[in-house]
């Protein structure tokens, strides 16, 4: 047996229950994985209010580290007593531990605590993708500039250190003036609080009327329209989240009479189909973070017990950086 958070059913944060669950062997495929923290995400509460509907009871959580117990038959890159790190479904890392494919489960370096990697992997690999593979058609290149909304969160944090290191010139948003200050000390040329401004007017403003060549989008609702009057001809609207509501539907014209614009909508899961290519992108991560150019924030720390709170602190918008549950 083991301690596990799960839902019964959709709803706010106190559908969030503490119980018992049995754990079982691994089977084909397979690891067993003690967990030593695990980390929060806006898709756990997507999938806990049923903007992103599964089947119920749901054990919720999609990223943690922790030691391989047990290793299932065909299972070759891992082994028992391995330090491990993941982004993976299905979902269940809310837990002491679980059975789950290995296939998305990475070793973990010795030079990442299990803190950092519960932290950073679903938010590390998602920057990883966009900023590497979600590319405009005429491709980025040094001193280009990109729009990155919610550049204090996990995700915009790690955004905002990488694309200085890649020399693109990040724009960030970010709902505080305390919160656009973390962004700019992370490595955004600056940071707008759109609580207080325009921050269409204020990107044609810093790029001189030409707007950039992509925005990264994880609010949605909120920030779409405007998102769509920054991009310069030819740009990508990269959406990747839905923090303030799902975009409304839209008429494709608009995007012509916007400078013949693209439209994306990504998901980390559509990019670590494969081992391979889970490794290649965990090792582009690692990488980054241990030669010092991405620095893992953890700012807001809960017990797995206090999941409600951690919920209620992230929908709030009262967290900045990244947020894990300690076992």
């Amino acid at each position: 047996m083991t301690k596990a958070i799960v839902i019964q059913k959709n709803g706010g944060p106190e559908v969030l229950e503490l119980t018992d669950v049995v754990v079982g062997e691994p089977g084909a495929g397979e690891i067993r994985v003690r967990h030593q923290a695990v980390g929060l995400n806006f898709i756990d509460v997507y999938q806990r209010s049923s903007l992103y509907t599964l089947p119920l009871p749901l054990q919720l959580g999609m990223e943690a580290s922790g030691v391989v117990e047990a290793v299932g038959s065909g299972v070759t890159h891992l082994a028992v007593g391995d330090r491990v790190a993941y982004a993976s479904q299905p979902p269940g890392s809310y837990c002491e531990a679980r059975v789950m494919p290995a296939k998305c489960v990475c070793k973990l370096p010795d030079a990442i605590s299990f803190e950092t990697g519960a932290a950073m992997m679903l938010k590390g690999l998602t920057a990883q993708y966009l900023l590497k593979r979600v590319l405009p058609v005429e491709g980025l290149e040094k001193g280009d500039f990109v729009l990155f909304h919610a550049a204090a969160g996990g995700v915009g944090l790690i955004a905002c250190q990488w694309a200085r290191a890649l020399g693109l010139r990040l724009i960030g948003t970010a709902g505080s003036d305390a919160k656009c200050q973390l962004a700019v000390a992370n490595g955004a040329e600056v940071c707008i609080n759109y609580a207080k401004e325009d921050f269409a007017a204020r990107v044609k403003d810093i790029t001189g009327g030409q707007g950039v060549k992509v925005v990264y989008d994880s609010v949605g609702k909120d920030t779409w329209d405007k998102s769509l009057d920054c991009l310069r001809p030819f740009g990508l609207m990269a959406s990747f989240g839905n923090a303030s509501g799902a975009v409304a539907p839209f008429a494709p014209g608009i995007l012509g009479n916007k400078g013949s614009i693209y439209v994306t909508r990504q998901t980390l899961f559509s990019h670590i189909t494969t081992r391979e290519r889970t490794q290649a992108m965990a090792d582009d991560l690692f990488n980054v973070v241990t030669s010092g150019q991405v620095k893992i924030h953890i700012e807001q720390t809960f017990p797995l017990a206090q999941v409600q709170e951690a919920h209620r602190a992230l929908e709030a918008r009262k967290t900045t950086g990244c947020t894990i549950l300690t076992l």
